[in-house]
């Protein structure tokens, strides 16, 4: 099973989102675990790959559950842990190798296109200090079948 990890970093109304190019979605900056690296490590390296910051005392807000199915069948299946952050050091690379990054004001980050699930954790991180945990079940074009939360939030 794959896992990665991604960090909400919030400065001030803002929110530093990449846009991916490959379907135009925002995301936070974020990748895959390396072997033997704890998932802290994670989010500060890829964090500090794609964007060039370094983040201080992340805190871990979501840990999800995704299956992709093929009809019936589990195609793949990975595991996403998200932190949160208000605080960083240094610069913000102009290009990042990820995609466009972009502040988005906190107020359009739900409204800007992504995958439909990212909406769920994003909303409860940006809103809540509890870690949210979860399943989200999507079909292999990303269309999504099912959501299981925990605790349950609007």
């Amino acid at each position: 099973m794959q896992r990665v990890t991604n960090t909400v970093l919030r400065k001030n109304d803002e929110v530093l989102m990449l846009q991916k190019p490959r379907r135009g979605w925002y995301v936070v900056p974020g990748g895959k675990m390396e072997q033997g690296e704890h998932i802290k490590e994670t989010a500060a390296r890829e964090y500090k790959e794609e964007t060039g910051l370094t983040l201080k005392d992340p805190q871990l807000r979501s840990v999800f559950t995704f299956i992709m199915k093929d009809g019936e069948e589990v195609a793949h299946e990975w595991m996403m842990f998200t932190f949160y952050s208000e605080d960083y050091s240094g610069t913000l690379k102009s290009e990042s190798p990820e995609g466009e990054l972009e502040w988005v004001p906190v107020a359009e980050v739900l409204q800007k296109p992504m995958a439909e699930g990212d909406q769920h954790y994003l909303r409860h991180i940006l809103n809540h200090n509890s870690i949210l945990y979860g399943t989200f079940t999507y079909t292999l074009d990303f269309k999504l079948i099912d959501v299981t939360l925990d605790p349950m939030n609007p």
